[in-house]
């Protein structure tokens, strides 16, 4: 009997946004199949990625773009998401996403679920193609039904299937694959009573990653720690949330705060203040007790798969969402972005370091999560999703290499 050929490895093209809360956990997950012997490449503007991937990173570019900012909540930040950013994305990057797709040859295209060009391309040259959900939104009915809006968002895809030149008697929605759906969080967390077959539910992507230095010397050991972060788009409407943060922590006198904010930022007395934090590192050293955020997905799993109850301030997309799932399983207290006062975003914070029912939630939530297996299931998923499409490089194309 002749020995046993091995399979050859498989080629997967990422296409995500240039946004961090897109492109790390999506990089956890390149790890992971670069693990299994595969390869993987990315598209999308160097200037955005390659300081999140790293210089050995095979990056095929499309170029930068600024796009329209976006509104703060409800229905209109939806819209606007779609409106200002996944539309002119989609049809700004389609002609250099589909050049790496016929230059690249992938056996797989991996598509985040605002990055629809990348199941646009992927459809035009029949190759097949899975979604990769790092957010709540969209993912069971977190719209509560909103079937206006719902329409609306369909027929933005459909007229950027039409002008893709794709047949529109063959719509297939772009942002969420058939085949597969890996998602990072869990069916709790997005509030699926049943999972579909097809969806992959893996928990926070996490994966050790270059992290900015920390003052660990200036942290208080008799007093608890709260890390206040409002992620890296924020920064331009969460001034005025984080004065009123710091106000509230300012009446906390046993609470050290480590806030992640511009230079200038009210700081409330004896906190430690950094336009970037270690956030990994400060939670796996146990130097933080509580997390006030507001509700981004890769906070949100950090925090919890270390055990670390939340106040959560939602400002848009997702965030509400999220929120309103954390506060519903009792891991998080919700507060208002726009109007909470010092006064209740003291209460807040103390709620989510004193009640005993807020962290035991926020632990199981986290174990959970991590249960859910992360980039490594993520990976293996994938992995068995793109060789039972029954398709290999050689078979796929026709030309070598």
């Amino acid at each position: 009997m002749p020995p046993a050929v091995p399979d050859p490895p498989l080629r997967l093209l990422l296409v995500v946004p240039p946004l961090a809360g897109h492109l790390l956990p999506a990089r956890a997950l390149a790890l992971a199949w670069a693990a299994r012997g595969h390869r993987a490449a990315w598209t999308g503007p160097e200037s955005a990625l390659r300081p999140v991937l790293g210089p050995d990173a095979e990056v095929h570019p499309t170029g930068a773009r600024v796009f329209r900012e976006q509104a703060a909540g409800g229905a209109a930040a939806v819209r606007s998401l779609w409106e200002g950013f996944v539309v002119p994305h989609t049809r700004f990057t389609l002609g250099a996403v589909r050049r790496a797709v016929e230059q690249w040859r992938p056996d797989a295209v991996l598509v985040d679920q605002h990055s629809p060009a990348g199941a646009l391309a992927a459809h035009g040259a029949g190759v097949p193609w899975a979604t990769f959900a790092p957010s709540t939104l969209e993912i069971g009915d977190p719209l509560g039904g909103d079937g206006e809006l719902t329409a609306w968002r369909d027929a933005l895809l459909r007229g950027l299937w039409e002008r893709a030149g794709l047949p529109a008697d063959g719509f297939t929605d772009p942002c969420f694959s058939p085949g597969l759906v890996v998602a990072a969080g869990s069916a709790a967390l997005f509030g699926l009573d049943t999972v579909p077959e097809h969806y992959a539910t893996v928990g926070p992507l996490l994966a050790p990653r270059p992290e900015p230095t920390f003052p660990w010397e200036r942290l208080d050991p008799r007093r608890r720690r709260v890390l206040v972060t409002m992620g890296t788009l924020s920064a331009e409407v969460a001034g005025g949330f984080l004065d009123r943060a710091a106000a509230a922590l300012a009446q906390l006198p046993d609470v050290q705060a480590i806030v992640a904010a511009p230079g200038g930022s009210a700081l409330p007395p004896g906190a430690i203040g950094l336009e970037r934090v270690p956030v990994l590192e400060l939670l796996a050293r146990g130097a933080v007790d509580a997390v006030l955020c507001h509700g981004g997905m890769n906070t949100v799993g950090e925090s919890l798969v270390h055990g670390r109850p939340l106040v959560v301030a939602p400002i848009r997309h997702d965030q509400p969402v999220t929120a309103a799932r954390l506060a519903a399983l009792g891991a998080a207290v919700p507060v208002d972005f726009a109007t909470a006062t010092p006064d209740e975003l003291r209460d807040a914070l103390r709620r989510a370091l004193d009640a005993p029912e807020v962290r035991a939630a926020a632990e199981l939530l986290g174990r959970q999560l991590l249960d859910c297996g992360g980039a490594v299931a993520a990976a293996e998923r994938l992995e068995h999703f793109v060789r039972a499409a029954g398709r290999n490089r050689t078979e796929l194309w026709s030309r070598p290499l």
